[in-house]
């Protein structure tokens, strides 16, 4: 079986600070924000270059509470380039931690919802 991860739900306490804070500064594409009723709000962003996006909003039911997902990680081409760009967007990514698997900075959505970013080692 051929499979392809499209979407993850990132699980957040506001929907708009959320949504300004991945689209303004981490710099992912808004790829809808839609009121489907008065129950229900879609939002999806994707991160450049990605086939996968996020999505989170309301009445959208997760097993997840905001701030527990800690398990999505991005692959770039240099940590210290994708470090640099957050923070000068006010983004409070970490120290680069250089594994022999890679090299990671890591940072947290406003619900603290943590991201890990790779820079995968020389092959």
């Amino acid at each position: 079986m051929d499979c392809k991860i499209e979407l993850i739900f990132v699980p957040v306490t506001d929907v708009d600070r959320a949504r300004d804070f991945y689209a303004n500064q981490v710099g992912f594409n808004l790829d809808h924000d839609i009121r489907v009723d008065e129950n229900v709000r879609f939002v999806q962003l994707t991160p450049a270059g990605s086939a996968c996006s996020i999505a989170f909003g309301e009445g959208m039911g997760s097993g997840l509470a905001p701030g527990q997902q800690d398990s999505i990680q991005v692959v770039v081409a240099s940590a210290q380039a994708a470090r640099d760009e957050l923070i000068a967007k006010g983004v409070d990514a970490t120290e680069l931690d250089v594994q022999p698997w890679g090299t990671f900075t890591t940072f947290a959505d406003p619900d603290g919802n943590r991201w890990h970013v790779q820079e995968l080692p020389v092959r």
